[in-house]
């Protein structure tokens, strides 16, 4: 019997939780995966396990891919807008670049796109870089149709991917310039901040109210965004770090916003707004985020 502090679960945790929210783009969906992989572990004779670490991550995948499948139904019937949920990390998230950016906001919205067992291929090939036989028996496929799901799946992705040109302190200031500008209602230092197209996406669940479609174009968000200190004069704006990059939370009224930001030539290029209070539970504790043991 293993010791608590030598349990490869233990041990490898915070790897099984990235792999399962990367997959889903929900904490709370991810952290009931972890359970019940621990459920799975704790069940079979750990003596048998000759690579502990590439099995859990087997489990992790395949109960993961099972409740993305089921989630995938539920999203259809989504009210508005579908955002991934946003984890709270530290700072130092954002110094592993290649984390950072498989978590960010950004690309979690390009992985939407894809289908469930394309999202588990492409999360453990190109963000965990799994060896193709290790993800050929998680999900249950061919080395050889892997490798073609992997390759379709990349090219998908590539067409989509933000391009990350900002780095983290160019991210921080521009970030720190929008908030002072949402602050004072300066419609023009907004523009300033933002993209000529920028694309302002926001998640209510039909629980919070948001808007319901996309709103592109730099004047008419600024314009929304300016109207904060009418609606929210007491509101409260702090930058904090979401998903492993600059971002903001908002308490105005009671009510919790997150924002998340995408960035493109020193500008925002997307602001991913976060108002349904089921997805912002996760919030008050920084997540442990990993792609090693």
């Amino acid at each position: 019997m293993t010791s608590r502090d030598t349990d490869p679960f233990v041990t490898h945790r915070n790897l099984l939780f990235t792999v399962a929210y990367e997959m889903l783009g929900s904490a709370a969906d991810a952290e009931d995966v972890v359970q019940e992989t621990w459920l799975r572990w704790a069940a079979v004779d750990h003596a048998e396990i000759q690579e502990p670490r590439a099995y859990l991550v087997r489990i992790v995948t395949r109960q993961a891919l099972n409740r993305l499948r089921a989630l995938s139904r539920r999203r259809e019937d989504y009210v508005g807008e579908w955002l991934p949920e946003p984890l709270l990390t530290a700072p130092d998230v954002a110094e592993d670049i290649e984390l950072a950016e498989s978590v960010s906001m950004a690309m979690l919205t390009v992985l939407e796109t894809l289908g469930p067992t394309e999202r588990a291929v492409f999360v453990l090939r190109e963000v965990f870089d799994m060896p193709y036989d290790e993800i050929a028996t998680a999900v249950g496929k061919t080395s050889a149709a892997v490798r073609q799901i992997a390759l379709r799946a990349r090219n998908h992705v590539a067409s989509r991917r933000p391009r990350h040109d900002v780095d983290r302190v160019e991210q921080q200031a521009v970030v720190e310039r929008f908030l002072a500008a949402v602050q004072t209602g300066d419609l023009q230092a907004l523009m300033d901040a933002m993209a000529p197209d920028i694309l302002l996406r926001a998640d209510g669940g039909g629980i919070a109210q948001a808007i319901r479609k996309p709103l592109s174009g730099s004047e008419p968000v600024a314009r929304l965004l300016a109207n904060f200190t009418v609606f929210a004069p007491d509101g409260v704006l702090d930058l904090v770090w979401l998903n492993g990059a600059p971002a903001a939370l908002i308490r105005a009224k009671g009510e919790l916003t997150a924002v998340s930001f995408g960035f493109e030539n020193g500008l925002i290029s997307n602001l991913y707004v976060v108002r349904n209070p089921h997805k912002l539970t996760a919030l008050d504790s920084e997540a442990r985020l990993s792609r090693e043991s």
